[in-house]
């Protein structure tokens, strides 16, 4: 059998993703990257002496592509998952003072797992508890696929099933926010009922929360890097495509600033208006929907403080702009007896073109309202780090943008997490893109390869 060439444009998660199955499927690959770095938006960059991520990522134990992914790449035992999900909440709004709360699960089986946790839940009622419960009996009986659910905001549908404003702000949201990078009301209820029924409703350990204890760019950069030059990937940084053309033969021509390449298979896994701005025509029957995937924002505020200030590894909070805390003293290479924390801001539009200076008088303040021993401690260090189009918007009707892996071109495929994946913009959605443009790949060049996770992608 002879070696098919495939181009791989775009090195984040979902082109690394295509480039290493393509290769491990005995093709011959060549990696297209115009930063000089891989792992697209899930990187790492010096400050001083210190590494930041820009920004924190998370995954799930349900997330079994990245999974796969880190497994690839030798990275797991470098980002470990809890052994059992258990988020600290803080509300510093409560009439009575400061309340922490927590949702963990017990060893018990679904639903019942989060049954104790939610029972105890003290930024609820015990109404808005129980009410809880029979929201989450409706949520699991939902199907995520179904294209109906696409066009339903999850504001509404929790509405109806008796959340108050109250229960979707405590709980709904404080979930959704972070996964989706929306609120409840912009959210679309099938990307909502897929995160909830997948992550809370699906097996007792599904939500475990995994992060990486490392840079992300020792991951998605170093480890990635070394696992393509081990593939037999060609990668080539700094390499921006300036023109795709199919040629009559049928293959395809790939330009760059400094080269023109020959390719059986090319894989565009960039951002949605990169891929439009690279498609030729008759690629797919409406490619301007691509422009019509909107993009949502993540602010990171970075903090470092001269003594620890915080005692847990992680909480999110409540009553307070802030909405999720990490601290990063080890990943940083901090050793110096100070503390590094990360906030990460999702649904940033209101904030994400402030000034650092703004954003300083804004969020000093509201760490020291939660973190009582930030009072005292001298700021060593403030910075921010904006991803304007972090995410796609997930919108009610963002399903009907999303293309799937194949295009109307015999070779050409698409990646990326915006593409249709069921998931949200996640790192899971972008490996999950990958693995099914590799597949949809093979099976064009009559390549079978048997797939490296259980369920279809």
């Amino acid at each position: 059998m002879t070696a098919n060439h495939a181009v791989v444009v775009g090195g984040g998660l979902a082109g690394v993703t295509t480039a290493l199955e393509l290769a491990d499927a005995g093709m011959r690959v060549t990696l297209l990257e115009s930063r000089p770095r891989l792992g697209g938006l899930a990187f790492s960059f010096k400050r001083g002496e210190l590494t930041v991520d820009n920004g924190q990522h998370v995954y799930l134990r349900c997330c079994t592509a990245y999974r796969w992914f880190l497994d690839r790449v030798d990275g797991s035992a470098l980002a470990p998952l809890q052994d059992r999900l258990d988020v600290p909440v803080l509300d510093v709004a409560h009439p009575k003072g400061p309340r922490l709360g927590r949702l963990r699960r017990s060893a018990l089986p679904v639903p019942l797992h989060l049954a104790s946790s939610l029972a105890r839940y003290p930024h609820l009622t015990l109404a808005e508890r129980a009410s809880v419960g029979r929201a989450a009996l409706a949520l699991r009986r939902l199907d995520p696929a179904d294209p109906a659910l696409d066009g339903v905001d999850f504001a509404t549908w929790l509405g109806r099933h008796g959340q108050s404003p109250r229960t979707i702000e405590a709980l709904w949201d404080l979930v959704g926010i972070a996964t989706l990078n929306a609120t409840a009301d912009q959210s679309s209820l099938g990307l909502a009922a897929m995160v909830f029924k997948t992550g809370l409703l699906s097996e007792n350990g599904a939500a475990d929360i995994g992060w990486a204890r490392v840079p992300l760019g020792d991951l998605h950069d170093v480890l990635a890097r070394k696992a393509l030059d081990a593939a037999g990937v060609r990668t080539e940084l700094r390499t921006r495509v300036s023109c795709l053309s199919r040629l009559e033969s049928g293959s395809w021509r790939v330009d760059t600033e400094s080269e023109s390449l020959d390719a059986d298979t090319v894989v565009l896994a960039v951002p949605q208006r990169e891929a439009h701005a690279l498609l030729p025509p008759g690629a797919l029957a409406d490619p301007d929907k691509l422009l019509d995937i909107a993009t949502a924002p993540i602010l990171n505020v970075h903090v470092v403080y001269d003594r620890k200030v915080l005692r847990r590894p992680f909480f999110a909070a409540l009553g307070t702009p802030v909405q999720w805390v990490f601290d990063r003293t080890d990943a940083s290479g901090l050793t110096d007896g100070g503390q590094y924390l990360a906030l990460s801001q999702s649904v940033a539009q209101d904030d994400i073109d402030e000034p650092v200076s703004v954003l300083r008088t804004k969020y000093l303040p509201e760490l020291e309202r939660l973190l009582p021993a930030a009072r005292g401690a001298k700021v060593r260090d403030f910075f921010v780090t904006r991803e304007r189009t972090a995410t796609f918007a997930p919108t009610p009707g963002v399903g009907r943008l999303r293309p799937g892996a194949r295009t109307d071109t015999p070779g050409l495929f698409l990646a990326g997490a915006w593409t249709a994946t069921g998931w949200p913009a996640t790192m899971e959605s972008a490996v999950r893109s990958g693995l099914a443009a590799a597949h949809a790949a093979l099976a064009g060049l009559d390549r079978r390869r048997e797939h490296p996770l259980q369920e279809a992608v």
